[in-house]
């Protein structure tokens, strides 16, 4: 029962990531952090699909947690498969309505947001960036959010060279929407 009550959890959490990019980010090419800025970026200017290359980007990411995060691995490897593929699926819903680009990007973080936090609260997640910071963290004894700052950060600084600095504006409130939301979803779990 556990683990289906979890497969639904995943699925909702997936939804609500990918309604947040595609109905929200998407329009005005705002990035969220991590893996998924990565693919909005190849999206944006290549045209790739997103969720496609956050499954590709993720590959190294995921060989990593094999050998040394195994736990992480199993915990992320289907929630990174699922929200990759609903981003996709749900792309042609970007075009269904718009609104200001500064409400755009605090409802996108809001869902995003409310997408990771569902799933982390059952032990779950979509993977990406966070591994890197944990085993750079766990090597050099840095802060773990500082890391994963540092690399939204450098993400966001990339995203806005290359696209405009509407991006770096708008992204910026969307990863700090996103960061509050699940912060304040995870708030009161139990340590792992």
């Amino acid at each position: 029962m556990y683990f289906l009550k979890k497969g639904i959890i995943i699925v909702f959490g997936s939804i609500f990531i990918s309604l947040g990019i595609n109905l929200f980010l998407s329009p005005y090419e705002v990035l969220d952090g991590g893996v998924i800025g990565i693919g909005l970026i190849l999206n944006y200017i290549l045209g790739l699909k997103t969720g496609l290359m956050i499954l590709l980007c993720s590959i190294p990411i995921f060989t990593i947690a094999w050998f040394y995060y195994r736990e992480y691995f199993y915990n992320s490897l289907h929630g990174m498969m699922i929200s990759s593929l609903f981003i996709d699926l749900l792309e042609p819903v970007r075009s269904i309505f718009h609104i200001e680009a500064i409400y755009s990007s605090i409802i996108g973080g809001v869902l995003i947001g409310a997408g990771i936090g569902v799933m982390l609260r059952y032990r779950t997640s979509t993977g990406g960036t966070d591994l890197i910071a944990q085993f750079i963290g766990d090597k050099t004894g840095i802060n773990v959010g500082l890391l994963i700052l540092f690399m939204d950060s450098i993400i966001l600084l990339i995203g806005g060279v290359l696209l405009s600095s509407d991006t770096i504006f708008f992204s910026a409130i969307t990863i700090l929407v996103v960061g509050l939301i699940t912060s304040l979803m995870t708030k009161n779990l139990p340590a792992a």
